[in-house]
């Protein structure tokens, strides 16, 4: 009897990074349980054994729900992306400070909140793989960026401590640290990093999906803590 097929959860998988890597694991055969709020986005994701559950992360009521579905359903989950984030970044003059505490939500409470929650499920299955999309920015900081920095810095603090914690066992805890990416996140921007940074080839989401696919195909003993992919013009 052929073993069960892996199960995935992605979120922020309606567009960019999180959208490339659920189409990519359900392009592998996975079965692949994707959330975000925009339910019309999750049905533009190609065919495949998929769970679509569209919400609000920053609701913890949500969190709860998508946890109670994803192991009533399939009773395991062996991967969990933390691909859903957002950006609000400015001068000290121009910042919106209600942006930069709905960033805060998503980006730290929200992720830390569904993380703790599988983590508990993963212990008690006894394997289990968080990979969590930071950014360079979680390792440096740069001018009206600093909030934004700050997220990622909490993302990358909080693993480093949860990897120490599971040290010895079968539960993985991974940062991909991602120079610019083209993708949505930068589309209310008057100038686009790309511009402003000069970088004049960013990577692609797909670039994001081989370095899933490179860690995720790496032996049971190997531990992958962080992985930084830049473009070749990223010089911070």
């Amino acid at each position: 009897m052929e073993p069960p097929k892996k199960v995935c959860l992605v979120t922020g998988a309606s567009s960019g990074i999180g959208y490339a890597i659920a189409s990519a694991l359900i392009a592998d055969g996975y079965t692949v349980v994707v959330t975000a709020r925009r339910e019309e986005r999750l049905r533009e994701l190609p065919a495949g054994d998929t769970l679509l559950l569209a919400g609000n992360l920053s609701d913890p009521a949500f969190l709860d729900q998508l946890e109670a579905q994803v192991f009533e359903k399939y009773g395991r989950c062996d991967y969990l992306f933390n691909c859903a984030g957002s950006i609000a970044n400015g001068t000290i003059e121009e910042i919106d400070i209600d942006k930069v505490t709905d960033m805060i939500e998503l980006n730290i409470t929200a992720t830390f909140r569904l993380t703790y929650k599988f983590l508990k499920r993963f212990r008690k299955q006894g394997y289990g793989h968080v990979i969590n999309l930071s950014s360079i920015l979680g390792t440096k900081v740069r001018p009206t960026a600093g909030a934004y920095a700050a997220t990622k810095y909490a993302m990358e603090a909080l693993s480093e401590a949860l990897r120490m914690e599971l040290a010895g066992s079968d539960i993985q805890v991974t940062c991909i640290e991602p120079g610019l990416v083209m993708t949505e996140l930068h589309k209310d921007w008057e100038v686009h990093p790309s511009k402003s940074m000069g970088i004049r080839e960013p990577l692609l989401p797909a670039d994001i999906v081989a370095t899933v696919r490179f860690i995720m195909a790496q032996p049971a003993h190997v531990r992958i803590p962080r992985l930084m992919v830049l473009p070749k013009d990223h010089q911070i």
